[in-house]
């Protein structure tokens, strides 16, 4: 699906010219399951705030995949709360943006129906993510986790999608949803959902690493591994503090170990070049003292989420505010969902009396 904007040029005799350039459509949502953390806003939602103005882009709140972990009601409503409020809050801006609640688009449920039609079990159970699911929890290995990708593909190919930002994890799952579309194309003997692909906006792909010193920071890997936008600065000091270091180098210019690495790509990207280098002397000298290192990552740390925790503290408060944005990216999203709907119930063959 495309969109257009309009460039004016005004000619020598001033005589004004429009043109009309196409722009493209992005999908991308994130999970209701809890707070943001350095890692989505780094390594997503930054991106985002710069696409929304080049891109026709649709960024939702996952709260139909978040089902999969069994959510209480006052958990789900409260997460997805929460991350409307830091999507708002980190810059995305509903004039330019549709921002809406993937429970609040029921199209994108009965274009899920209709792929799972032509879904076929050995390809679902083949799926990377739905494997390592099984393994982690398996006690929960329920329907909607082996449909995840299903139901991903619905999310992106509703608004006829072709640039989809995704990091390695989820490349298998894009890989599916072009397969969902092209089947249901060739199915139906129609050139109708365009195929979805990978999207960097950035040449350089920054990625935060947990504070556990293992690997990505992320919400399922434990409470002192992310730090979280809306943290305080105490809770900041404290989670960095604990972060794992190890005894410290014994020879000059020796390679960083993983733990320690970590807290290195995190300085690069909160902290200025001159306080990277700064440390990275110290520990090619084997002069570095880790709690130093942790106490300047940390300020830094909280000096770069300052306004956006700010903001968040604002936003939250503001229920009128949340409600209107909620309501009208719901109106936004279904305007361009239920014309797919209507177009692909027609295609398979339902018809009104």
């Amino acid at each position: 699906m495309c969109t257009f904007f309009k460039i004016n040029f005004i000619t020598l005799k001033n005589i004004k010219i429009t043109y009309f350039r196409a722009m493209e459509t992005v999908v991308s949502g994130i999970r209701s399951t809890g707070n943001l953390h350095l890692g989505n806003y780094y390594g997503a939602i930054q991106n985002f705030v710069k696409m929304q103005h080049e891109y026709n882009c649709y960024f939702f709140i996952a709260d139909l995949h978040s089902l999969t972990t069994h959510p209480t009601p006052a958990d789900l409503h409260g997460n997805i709360k929460q991350v409307l409020v830091e999507y708002l809050a980190a810059g995305i801006d509903p004039d330019r943006a549709t921002i809406y609640i993937q429970s609040d688009v029921p199209e994108i449920s009965e274009l899920y129906l209709y792929l799972n039609m032509n879904a076929y079990l050995g390809e679902l159970e083949r799926a990377t993510s739905f494997k390592d699911k099984v393994r982690a929890n398996p006690d929960n290995v329920n329907a909607g986790l082996l449909t995840y990708p299903v139901l991903m593909a619905a999310d992106i190919i509703i608004h006829k999608a072709t640039k989809v930002p995704v990091g390695k994890d989820q490349e298998q799952h894009l890989e599916m949803a072009r397969t969902f579309g092209n089947r249901f194309n060739r199915l139906y003997n129609q050139d109708y959902f365009p195929e979805p692909f990978a999207f960097n906006f950035s040449d350089n792909l920054v990625k935060i690493p947990g504070l556990d010193g293992k690997g990505k920071m992320g919400k399922s890997e434990g409470e002192g591994n992310a730090v979280y936008l809306s943290d305080s600065p105490e809770v900041i000091r404290k989670k960095v503090m604990r972060a794992v270091t190890d005894a410290g180098p014994t020879a000059d210019n020796q390679e960083k170990p993983v733990e320690i690495q970590n807290l290195f790509d995190i300085i690069k990207v909160v902290s200025s070049a001159d306080t990277y280098e700064h440390f990275d002397n110290l520990y090619n000298t084997c002069q570095i003292r880790y709690g130093d290192l942790k106490k300047q990552l940390a300020e830094d740390i909280i000096i770069a989420t300052a306004p956006i925790r700010e903001r968040i503290n604002d936003i939250a408060n503001n229920a009128p505010y949340l409600r209107q944005v909620a309501r009208h990216g719901a109106i936004k999203a279904r305007e361009s969902a239920s014309k797919t709907i209507k177009e692909v119930r027609e295609i398979i063959g339902f018809r009104s009396f």
